[in-house]
């Protein structure tokens, strides 16, 4: 062995404790783990709080401090969910790491990327895609409702994602909060079928934005209420290849036909 060889074994080493380490906090289900995982959802649902509260804070003297902030707390996560990966090219071709490598564009050039900051609320959709989210929600009574917590997400992303489009392009003028709630209230409205009238958006540009609105919205409602009272599945991970959805009567996988034995709730 030369001393290269023997100059980089300590660094490959430290480099597998680090990735260890890494996936037990991730991935472990120890109390350490769980403590971890409790606080990277906390800070998830401040940096998404700052997503949604950016129109109001964007004129502020410390937008840009807070913005750069955000930004290195995204990519820090980003590279320590890789490290923690034991694919990080399969992990890579996931649409969530997509979701999160725009984000981090748009908080690394938010002058530039200005008018496309209304979808870093994405980060809702990714976080409810997230394993350590429901891990430690799996307890009896509480599992079957990640399908409609999960429902509820994805209609609470496509409202602020919607509202943030509308203030965008359409209520800039109006800039600030009453600006943002402007443009919340249309967007509900609109969702909702209520139709108010009072708050029109202009042209034909905002009747196509109405229209995809209301189309995708009552789809996101009738999900949410499928959800909630026609559960279709039951969450339970396949032994044999990781299936996590079933019926809730299901003997084996239909993946890869291994013998499931999902637990009763009932018992």
């Amino acid at each position: 062995m030369n001393a290269a060889d023997k100059d980089g074994l300590p660094d490959r080493s430290a480099m597998a404790q680090l990735r260890d380490r890494l996936r037990k906090l991730y991935h472990g289900r120890t109390p350490a783990a769980f403590r971890f995982q409790l606080v990277a959802v906390v800070i998830d649902l401040a940096i998404i709080a700052f997503f949604i509260a950016t129109p109001v804070l964007q004129d502020t003297p410390s937008f840009l401090w807070l913005d750069y902030a955000v930004a290195a707390l995204v990519a820090v996560d980003m590279i320590a969910r890789l490290l923690a990966s034991n694919d990080m090219l399969r992990l890579m071709k996931q649409p969530t790491s997509w979701v999160d490598a725009f984000i981090l564009l748009t908080l690394l050039m938010p002058t530039a990327l200005a008018n496309l900051g209304f979808l870093r609320i994405l980060r809702l959709w990714s976080l409810s895609r997230s394993g350590s989210l429901w891990r430690h929600f799996e307890m009896r009574g509480v599992k079957k409702w990640r399908e409609a917590s999960q429902a509820v997400i994805n209609l609470l992303t496509f409202l602020f994602v919607i509202t943030g489009f509308v203030y965008t392009f359409f209520f800039r003028t109006a800039a600030g909060l009453e600006g943002y709630i402007d443009a919340l209230y249309f967007t509900v409205a609109t969702v909702t079928t209520t139709g108010f009238g009072d708050i029109v958006l202009p042209g034909i540009a905002g009747k196509l934005t109405a229209i995809a609105t209301m189309i995708i919205g009552i789809s996101l409602f009738v999900r949410l209420a499928q959800a909630l009272f026609r559960p279709t599945k039951v969450f339970f991970p396949c032994p044999q290849c990781g299936l996590q959805r079933h019926e809730p009567d299901a003997v084996y996988c239909k993946a890869c036909g291994h013998l499931l034995k999902i637990p009763d709730d009932g018992n």
